[in-house]
């Protein structure tokens, strides 16, 4: 499953089924070396990874920098890459170490900036970082309190670039539902990014967005499918979404781990693959930045998942009935 791939835009970007996300290897929360990052991105490679997506947010650009000089392995026509823009990293004095969750020197102060200039300005800058000419998606990242302005300056820049070659696809990536759904209704967007909306705890993307992408051939790169980890591994402790998991929805996937180790199935394979039952879904993206855990996620996705388990689940009133699973028609 890991080398099948869909496409989207209208420049038919190939994006591998399950993709890389960077974030990992740009420190997030915790160091590790160059080195660490390089195998971890080599073994993506061996496990049939071809979609990879970063953003200057993520260790203030160094996991653009890693990311990139470890790809120049690879010849470029056969791994698609998505960076994003509404960032802009401004050098500042490098004491102190960065307050956004990463584990690096705080060399830049981060920006917000969704204008014309703002984009190009990124996107150049990304360019540079990755040693790039050219990117496969662009992203708008998290344009939750500048959505107007993103709307109508920044996705006007982004059509240009299109336009002129420089990217093969645009879109928005969030961890909401109701600004990507009006991106999706109002412009022409090739793709969105969801994280943590449209997973076993967590199916608000199906009110709205995932059957009007569906509509509008935009395709939908899933994330954050284990909702932080509580999904990967439920116990007291575990985090929903950055935060300290409320004690039902903790219970509630506790009852999802026993009904999958009924069926003899790692509620991980579970939880990674269920995206992927919506048609709009063209790939999950798992946050990795060691050799384990990128062949851990590989081997998730490719484990059976029976009938039978998506069935009960339903039964015991853990999915809705009108939520499609793999393997079934919406």
């Amino acid at each position: 499953m890991t080398r099948r791939q869909r496409s989207v835009g209208r420049a038919a970007v190939p994006l591998s089924t399950l993709s890389f996300g960077a974030a990992g290897i740009g420190n997030l929360f915790t160091a590790i070396t160059d080195r660490e990052a390089d195998q971890a991105v080599h073994t993506a490679w061996e496990c049939g990874y071809r979609y990879f997506d970063t953003a200057p947010h993520y260790g203030l650009g160094l996991s653009e920098r890693r990311l990139g000089r470890a790809l120049r392995h690879y010849p470029r026509e056969q791994y698609a890459l998505s960076t994003k823009v509404g960032r802009l990293l401004v050098p500042q004095d490098g004491t102190g170490r960065d307050t956004e969750g990463f584990a690096v020197p705080a060399t830049h102060r981060r920006e917000w900036d969704f204008t014309a200039d703002g984009v190009r300005r990124s996107l150049e800058a990304s360019l540079e970082r990755l040693g790039l000419d050219r990117v496969d998606i662009v992203y708008l990242h998290d344009p939750d309190d500048h959505a107007d302005q993103a709307l109508d300056e920044a996705y006007p820049a982004l059509e240009r670039l299109r336009a002129e070659g420089v990217v093969g696809a645009i879109g928005v990536g969030m961890n909401q539902t109701a600004v990507p759904a009006r991106f999706v209704r109002d412009t022409d967007i090739d793709a969105v990014l969801l994280a943590g909306r449209y997973t076993l705890l967590d199916q608000s993307g199906l009110d709205e967005l995932l059957p009007l992408a569906d509509e509008r051939g935009v395709g939908v790169v899933n994330a954050g499918v284990f909702n932080s980890g509580l999904l990967a591994d439920p116990a007291p402790g575990a985090r929903y979404d950055y935060r300290t998991a409320p004690a039902a929805l903790l219970d509630r996937a506790l009852a999802l781990k026993a009904v999958c180790e009924r069926h003899g199935v790692p509620l991980r394979a579970a939880a990674a693959q269920f995206g992927l039952g919506h048609p709009a879904t063209v790939s999950v993206l798992v946050g990795v930045r060691r050799p384990e855990q990128v062949r851990d996620a590989a081997e998730l996705m490719e484990r059976p998942v029976p009938a039978p388990l998506w069935a009960e689940l339903r039964e015991r009133g853990l999915l809705p009935a009108h939520v499609p699973t793999p393997g079934q028609a919406p």
